[in-house]
């Protein structure tokens, strides 16, 4: 699959139904040895991800679990996702 044709699609957590973002508004981060996609990272939401210092959501790629033709399907229990802040 080329980075293209996920570009524009909506990521839902399956874990609870939670549209957490799309392609394009999150960066992706490539092994640069393998060329495979480690993780999504997803910029913060609401007033503060005006900032440069937000936090930001990282869904490591094992948790996706379908791409379809509108939305990737990802099961994330937010309770225990990766919050970075940069």
């Amino acid at each position: 699959m080329k980075l293209s044709e996920l570009i524009g699609k909506e990521i839902v957590n399956i874990y609870d139904g939670a549209r957490l973002g799309t392609v394009g508004d999150s960066d992706l981060v490539i092994d640069a040895g393998s060329g495979e996609v480690d993780a999504i990272i997803l910029p913060g939401r609401g007033m503060m991800s005006l900032r440069s210092d937000r936090n930001q959501m990282v869904i490591p790629w094992q948790s996706v679990r379908k791409i379809g033709s509108e939305v990737i399907i990802v099961e994330l229990d937010q309770a225990r996702a990766r919050i970075r802040r940069y």
